[in-house]
């Protein structure tokens, strides 16, 4: 699951994926700013099957929030 949420990080935010780490938060570390956020977030649901809710984006922070979050709604 980390792998396949990588790439799509890596697609939609231009980063490295060597700063992809669980602990990279997606402001502060990858440098999303709410579009990126916004297409993070689309890429995640389309892949993933998954529906995030808007009041549920501010807990994911960080990569291992998403990967969390993915996981609760499987």
């Amino acid at each position: 699951m980390f792998e396949k949420l990588q790439d799509i990080i890596v697609d939609k935010l231009g980063v490295e994926a060597s700063e992809v780490t669980m602990e990279a938060s997606f402001r502060g570390d990858l440098g999303a700013d709410s579009l990126d956020l916004f297409e993070v977030v689309m890429g995640i649901e389309e892949e993933f099957d998954v529906t995030i809710e808007n009041e549920d984006l501010e807990k994911i922070e960080t990569v291992k929030d998403a990967i969390e979050y993915i996981t609760s709604k499987q």
